[in-house]
């Protein structure tokens, strides 16, 4: 204030909480164990480079595009949800508070999941308790539903290549027409699936486990449908130790400096699907009990704030202190 006296320049102060603040203040009242980090965007790119980490198609959206945002807070729960708060442009009180997400996503605005932002008052008891009880419920029901409408598409997907290849397999024709008159064709036509199956189904290895432990089929419409979940159950837990072996097949292979060949990928993938056959067989029977109990499951408590799927080919780097890289949250 001294100096801009001396340089005639005029101050008005906000009536506005500062962010570090208020972000620290909501952090410490919501349930769990949550804090909250200060970032400063000094070039406009780092402000940018919010949007495609950004869970929300909504007001917190428009203010990124539409404003210069120099600064936000980014609330963190241990788990690894995070969360960014930033002052609401054009009012002269009030936040914004979005969902961040590190899964790879199309355009928000297409995503019928996405969890919209909400307006927080400037008191930290009044915040904290929008975001713990409108907030956060919504961020909870759609993280449930990504997870479950990703399973859906793996599944759908090696639904449509099974039913391809049982009908090629059906008429003893490619599908060109051409007899298959050796079944070595057969053979590789089955590796070919088997690859390209397993790259689906290791997303529903990734998300389903804990989607079926919400679902009661006792207390749904659908009591009849618990065999069915004990069978998807029973074919998870059988592909486990596949899905061990993928993973530290990875970790292992991009933990030196070489690449492994796309057919020796190929042919990795191809004996993993082969071996989890039956599994995908089961998911595949069942997908439709599992749909229909999954829709009518409600995440609830802060233990089903989801934690971080495992990012074995890419690390998300420690943020430095402010300013940041500009990349802090690809």
């Amino acid at each position: 204030m001294h100096h801009a006296h001396e340089h005639g320049a005029t101050i008005t102060p906000s009536s506005r909480p500062y962010l570090g603040d208020i972000g620290t203040e909501i952090a410490a009242r919501l349930p769990g164990a949550w804090s909250a980090q200060l970032e400063i965007y000094s070039h406009p790119l780092w402000q940018e480079d919010l949007s495609p980490a950004l869970w929300e198609a909504g007001d917190l959206y428009r203010a990124l595009v539409d404003h210069r945002v120099p600064f936000a807070s980014v609330l963190k729960y241990d788990t690894g949800t995070e969360l960014l708060l930033i002052e609401r442009p054009g009012h002269r009180s009030g936040y914004l508070l979005g969902a961040l997400t590190e899964h790879e996503k199309e355009d928000p605005h297409d995503d019928p999941s996405t969890p919209p932002s909400i307006v927080l008052p400037a008191d930290p008891q009044l915040a904290a308790h929008a975001v713990s009880h409108t907030f956060l419920p919504a961020y909870r029901h759609a993280v449930h539903n990504r997870d479950l409408n990703t399973v859906l598409r793996s599944l759908e997907r090696i639904r449509e290549e099974h039913q391809t290849l049982q009908a090629i397999k059906d008429s003893g024709r490619c599908s060109d027409g051409v007899p298959l008159g050796d079944s070595r064709l057969i053979a590789g036509m089955e590796r070919d699936f088997a690859d390209h199956a397993w790259l689906s189904f290791v997303h529903v290895l990734d998300h389903a486990t804990l989607l079926l432990t919400r679902c009661r089929p006792a207390a749904s419409a659908w009591r009849e449908d618990a065999a069915a979940l004990t069978r998807l159950r029973e074919a998870l837990a059988s592909s486990q130790d596949a899905w061990k072996e993928w993973n530290d097949t990875r970790r292992e292979l991009y933990s030196i400096p070489r690449t492994l060949p796309a057919h020796e990928w190929s042919q990795a993938r191809g004996q993993l699907g082969l071996a989890v056959l039956p599994a995908i067989e089961t998911w595949l029977a069942d997908s439709e009990a599992f749909e229909r109990q999954a829709r009518a499951a409600v995440p609830g408590g802060p233990a089903s704030l989801p934690a971080p799927s495992p990012r074995l080919l890419t690390t998300r780097p420690t943020p430095p202190p402010s300013p940041r890289a500009a990349a802090a949250h690809r």
